[in-house]
């Protein structure tokens, strides 16, 4: 897609541009480190996307682009921590590599400077976009409680699932869309459109991550494969698994999320439960129906069909990655 990489492009130039040269080294090598790795930076994306969509000023975006990059990275270096987890995007975690200090100092720090990216925006966008971002923060801790406490808790339902990849991952796609359209000063309206565009488009990828971790190829997901069964995550697979298993399966389920262990036998066992209840295609027809509910919120917008057509793609492509 053309598209995207003409913003990847804008996204990369920026970010080289605004290389951490502070001091101590100790400190900013592991935020460039993390910042360096790329992925497919989606959500600075997203920013450029809406801003673009609604006529403005690209430049006025970029930097605020670069917030969301920034904190986006500062919640996978504390979330790498909290999962204990060795690899992101393939490559050594910053805690694996410099401790949990600097893993965490790190991941404060890049939280610190997204907020300094906002500064040049005029008074009224900035307080609009702060306002947004803030809050969006908050429930992403809210949501990677919830993720915690899933672990531990025994009912958890569909419901509080959604609730939480809704607010660890959903509200920071919808966010980044949200604050390109207010750059571009979009009328509340389509903002809030774009908004909820971009929230089932998050809550869709979050459940082609849990979908991923299990039925992807581990070489190109680069994460370890079957992290959430070993972390005992309650995830889209397993609560589906709950539901279309028999009264043994739940109790072999019950069983192995009891222990937090890096038994293979867990893995094997849990994964031929899944695969008899058949929730790989139950978890793909969720992901489609999050992505229709999504573009139902695009086509809202007073804006002609060609200028919709990248978010179509951009929701398409990120519902087929393998990675």
């Amino acid at each position: 897609m053309e598209f995207l990489d003409r913003y990847q492009q804008i996204v990369a130039e920026a970010i080289d541009k605004y290389t951490f040269k502070d001091k101590p080294t100790e400190l900013y090598e592991p935020m460039n480190y993390i910042i360096s790795h790329g992925g497919k930076r989606l959500r600075p994306i997203m920013v450029l996307m809406a801003c673009d969509l609604f006529g403005g000023d690209l430049n006025q975006a970029v930097k605020p682009a670069l917030a969301i990059e920034f904190f986006h990275n500062f919640t996978l270096i504390h979330d790498d921590i909290m999962d204990e987890a060795p690899l992101r995007r393939n490559k050594p975690t910053i805690h694996t590599l410099h401790g949990l200090n600097v893993g965490i100092l790190s991941g404060d720090g890049l939280m610190l400077k997204a907020y300094k990216f906002f500064e040049d925006l005029e008074p009224e966008i900035f307080k609009a976009c702060i306002r947004i971002f803030t809050h969006t923060g908050l429930l992403l801790c809210e949501g990677q409680q919830y993720d915690i406490n899933f672990e531990t808790q025994e009912n958890v339902t569909y419901d509080d699932y959604i609730r939480m990849i809704t607010y660890k991952t959903g509200v920071l796609s919808a966010s980044s869309f949200e604050i390109g359209a207010l750059i571009a000063r979009a009328n509340f309206k389509d903002a809030k459109a774009i908004f909820n565009f971009g929230k089932h488009i998050g809550i869709a990828f979050q459940i082609m991550d849990d979908y991923l971790d299990v039925f992807g190829d581990q070489a190109s997901f680069g994460k370890k494969h079957a992290g959430d069964i070993y972390e005992n995550k309650k995830t889209v697979l397993y609560l589906l698994a709950r539901e279309h298993g028999t009264e043994e399966e739940r109790k072999e389920l019950d069983y192995w999320y009891s222990k937090k262990t890096d038994n293979i036998d867990k893995v094997y066992g849990v994964e031929k439960i899944f695969r008899r209840t058949k929730v790989d295609e139950k978890a793909l027809r969720l992901i489609e129906k999050h992505n229709e509910i999504g573009q139902n919120y695009l086509q809202k917008i007073d804006i002609s069909e060609e200028k919709k057509k990248p978010f179509i793609e951009l929701a398409n492509y990120l519902l087929r990655r393998e990675s």
